[in-house]
């Protein structure tokens, strides 16, 4: 469904004719894709090649890498797409930003990190000039989405004046003007879990019209199958499994995306009790697309154990939350570390790579983060 969506993102914009594409990071989930996702996706950049789009990205905090080697380098090198990022640390600490020029507009760029360690760089950077019409790429969380998030931002008062900003990281649609400038997340191109499922039902990306420095915007959805979500209240273990099967019953579920999420205290019974796979069966009966399950709001009703719930519902979120409060108990400069080496550390090794070569590229991965390649 993720390709899919991204295939009819890529087949609107060819018909479309637009002048170009803007990629805001985590064009792919890592910095090193599996083979499959490579050749299917070079396949879409070789459709947006043929129609002569041009093609402008930055990486994102997946699919950054610190030692700076990553597909997006091969997707540039083939001619498919050219990375805006372009920096110089001045002598006062600085990061003066250099532009990638379409016409009279001015692209900048800088790449997401893991965690939201691109921040404190943020707020050190300036453009090296003022042109007729600027966009600024970035991979990064603003303050004025993050609502109840305990996640790291930046004002956007802060950073570069531009006349729009093209940004990613967050999986929210977002579009706002401020002082003559506009702000936008597009969305995923497709929902990334569960809670994104029933947020936002489907993918979307920004269709994006500039006439005499007027910029109107639009956000386009990709509604490829449409989602079904039933919340069922549980209290008898023994009892779920009919009252499930119940309330399935009772829908449309005909090539459809199902949404399943329990939630109460089991007072009765336990969860093993209920048959999962018997509720899974009836629900391919009705012909539904695909079916997911959700059971992290269902509580056992006497336990000896004290689990404290995490206020994420994703890995990242949940390991961004381990190492806050980690660095609160255990103030060290060497806490800085820890979110890139959290990203090294999960690099896969690829289909068919040697252990040698996997070996190398992880240290030099971790090389880079721990700022050991002139002492090495």
């Amino acid at each position: 469904m993720n390709f899919r969506s991204f295939q009819e993102v890529v087949t609107r914009c060819i018909n479309e004719k637009v002048d170009f594409i803007l990629f805001a990071g985590d064009l792919f989930d890592s910095a090193y894709p599996p083979i499959e996702i490579l050749k299917r996706s070079f396949a879409e950049f070789k459709r947006i090649h043929d129609a002569k789009i041009p093609v402008y990205m930055i990486a994102g905090s997946h699919d950054f890498s610190a030692s700076g080697k990553t597909f997006l380098d091969v997707l540039e090198k083939a001619g498919f797409c050219k990375n805006v990022e372009k920096w110089e640390e001045m002598p006062d600490g600085r990061l003066k930003l250099k532009p990638t020029m379409h016409s009279e507009i001015a692209i900048y760029g800088y790449p997401g990190k893991k965690s939201g360690m691109e921040i404190a760089d943020l707020k050190r950077v300036y453009f090296d000039s003022v042109n007729q019409f600027t966009i600024f790429m970035l991979h990064t969380t603003i303050k004025d989405v993050i609502g109840n998030l305990p996640i790291e931002y930046i004002e956007k008062e802060t950073l570069p004046i531009a006349n729009y900003y093209a940004m990613g990281h967050i999986h929210r649609r977002f579009n706002e003007e401020y002082r003559n400038s506009r702000y936008v997340y597009p969305g995923p191109i497709y929902p990334a879990n569960f809670q994104e499922l029933v947020d936002l039902k489907c993918g979307s990306f920004q269709m994006v019209e500039v006439n005499s420095g007027r910029i109107k915007t639009e956000n386009i959805l990709v509604p490829l199958r449409e989602v079904v979500f039933l919340e069922v209240l549980i209290n008898n273990g023994l009892m779920a499994t009919q009252q499930i099967i119940g309330e399935i019953d009772k829908l449309n579920l005909r090539e459809k995306i199902v949404l399943l999420k329990l939630r109460g205290t089991i007072v009765k019974g336990k969860t093993g009790d209920i048959r999962f796979g018997e509720i899974e069966d009836f629900v391919a009966k009705k012909g539904a697309y695909v079916f997911i399950r959700n059971i992290s709001a269902l509580n056992m009703g006497e336990t000896n154990f004290d689990f404290k719930k995490a206020r994420e519902d994703n890995v990242e979120g949940i390991e961004r939350e381990v190492i806050r409060e980690y660095s609160e108990k255990n103030n060290s400069e060497f806490n800085k570390y820890l979110p890139l080496l959290m990203g090294c550390l999960c690099l896969d090794k690829n289909e068919d790579e040697k252990s040698a070569i996997y070996e190398d590229r992880l240290m030099s991965e971790l090389t880079n983060v721990l700022e050991l390649s002139e002492i090495l």
